[in-house]
């Protein structure tokens, strides 16, 4: 897990490792236990080549408050306590149901459209979080796509952003431009505290066992001369174990689900193009970074076309003559959906003076485009990709 900023404003800014050492090096030892065992610690690693030791805080201490500050921040920075799991913010302080007083800080989704329950404590127990999360869990698992939909726009409009966006944003993430939406049946949770006591670890740890997936996420604070660093790190599931759980997990539900005859194919892939990593990404991305990494190596979007015999090249791309922005390609294919394309200003492929936007329209046939495309690639060093597990 990674060590992160709480800057002025309430923001959670992720601290990279290759800046120039201008200022000592804050550095982690990685703790490989639970609770109630002696913590590692952070280290300040100084001009003169010695280990000082960075005593860890309260958020009370730093005049951290829950909701102001700590739910504030990380709804900007979700991935903060979602590792290895891409995740967008629905809505906040959410509890529109019926008889029902308390709300959920975060209620986000994943992006294999998993609900998922953030609760968050600040203080060093998290006393009954794990109670507290299941209620709420139950209650927005009837939750249906018009319902979230709703709910995002209201979170939109709150903070300060268009809410008539709501349901494209949704989609989009999901990888799910038309038809009907369902959300899994299973609700993630994710608890996130200054630490957890041993009642709540122990009870994680069985629900876990029966088919439940619970999270739960260490947020420490240190002060570093004037900087605010929040150590975060996943102690349930340890994150060498958690892949092998997920896998486990998935495999049982992929089995009833095709003795149910329900399955659909949600393949996931893990892929690596020049050393940045892309994990869990839908086919359609995954099929559209590798056709960028084609592109990018020299190879003609009508050279990736041909790569797919079984598809046209009209159908592949969009094409438009000149060197076109996002706004005057979508111009001069008014009559497209253009949903359906790869079509935003980073997304576009320039080549020989044509503007192309690849099809975001993807089936069962994809990896085998992918393998196609690699085969016929003449320099594909670089490029590996994996099918992820529990995909």
């Amino acid at each position: 897990m990674h060590g992160w900023s709480l800057e002025a404003g309430a923001r959670v800014v992720p601290n990279e490792c290759n800046e120039r050492l201008t200022v000592p090096l804050v550095v982690q030892r990685a703790s490989t236990t639970l609770t109630q065992l002696p913590s590692m610690a952070l280290y300040e690693f100084t001009d003169d080549t010695k280990l000082v030791r960075v005593e860890p805080q309260k958020f009370s201490d730093l005049m951290i408050l829950e909701r102001p500050h700590l739910q504030r921040a990380l709804r900007e920075a979700i991935d903060a306590i979602t590792p290895g799991v891409i995740t967008m913010v629905l809505t906040e302080e959410f509890g529109d149901w019926k008889d029902a007083s308390r709300r959920i800080d975060l209620l986000c989704l994943d992006s294999d459209a998993h609900l998922v329950v953030v609760e968050l404590k600040r203080t060093e127990s998290a006393g009954h979080a794990d109670l507290q999360a299941l209620r709420y869990a139950a209650m927005v698992a009837p939750m249906t796509f018009d319902q979230a939909v709703t709910a995002h726009a209201k979170y939109l409009g709150a903070v300060g952003q268009d809410p008539t966006t709501a349901e494209n944003s949704i989609r989009t993430f999901l990888d799910q431009e038309s038809g009907s939406v369902a959300f899994k049946t299973e609700v993630r949770i994710v608890l996130a505290a200054g630490d957890f006591d041993p009642e709540i670890t122990t009870s994680v740890l069985w629900l876990n066992s029966m088919g439940l997936d619970i999270r739960c996420v260490q947020m420490q604070p240190h002060l570093v001369g004037t900087r605010r660093i929040l150590d975060i790190k996943q102690l349930i599931p340890l994150p060498e174990a958690a892949q092998y759980q997920v896998a486990i997990r998935e495999k049982s539900r992929e089995q009833v689900a095709a003795q149910e005859g329900a399955y659909r194919d949600f393949t996931k892939f893990d892929l690596l193009v020049d050393s940045i990593s892309y994990s869990r990404l839908p086919k359609r991305r995954f099929i559209y970074h590798i056709v960028k990494a084609a592109i990018d190596r020299g190879m003609t979007p009508e050279g990736v076309a041909a790569c797919v015999p079984w598809r046209t090249m009209a159908a592949m791309f969009l094409t438009v003559s000149g060197d076109l922005t996002s706004a005057k390609f979508v111009e001069a294919n008014a009559d497209a959906d253009i949903r359906r394309w790869f079509a935003d200003d980073s997304e576009l492929f320039h080549s020989g003076g044509h503007t192309y936007a690849l099809t975001k329209m993807w089936g069962e046939h994809t990896e085998k485009a992918v393998k196609a495309i690699l085969e016929a690639l003449h320099d594909k060093q670089g490029i590996t990709y994996a099918v992820s597990i529990g995909a």
